[in-house]
């Protein structure tokens, strides 16, 4: 059974409380992504999503000079590296998330996205259902 270790992406874009949400702002649109971890040297200690940016930074009016502390989402959905990709699938779905951090011994060693999951064709029932529940809910919270 295929583990996340084998298909995480482990060249992670990462940023510090110290940052502010323009420096992320930047960090994204440099790198193409919408999702950051903040770390504490290799700690994890939460994420930051483009969505956070736009709704706890600025459209609550905060600068981009306002620190990464203002709109950090903490209590963060991770798995280890040995998560098998149909349990990493299923967490997915079930919690509504397209991006899994992954940890070992409290330390970020990478990024698992629904996209890895479906690209290398892996399980690509599994992310097709968990892309698809996300969707549907996204789709019903818009309405």
């Amino acid at each position: 059974m295929k583990t996340v270790k084998e298909i995480m992406s482990t060249d992670c874009v990462t940023a510090a409380l110290q940052d502010n949400i323009y420096e992320l702002a930047v960090k994204m649109k440099q790198h193409d992504i919408g999702f950051i971890p903040i770390v504490e040297g290799k700690k994890l200690i939460g994420v930051v999503t483009d969505r956070d940016l736009v709704i706890r930074g600025y459209a609550a009016k905060h600068s981009g000079s306002t620190s990464v502390e203002e709109v950090i989402t903490r209590d963060v959905e991770s798995i280890t590296s040995d998560t098998t990709t149909d349990e990493a699938a299923g967490i997915m779905a079930a919690k509504q998330i397209r991006r899994l951090p992954v940890v070992d011994n409290g330390e970020l060693i990478g990024v698992l996205a629904i996209g890895d999951l479906a690209v290398r064709e892996i399980f690509v029932n599994e992310a097709g259902e968990a892309l698809s529940a996300i969707s549907e809910h996204e789709h019903a919270a818009v309405h």
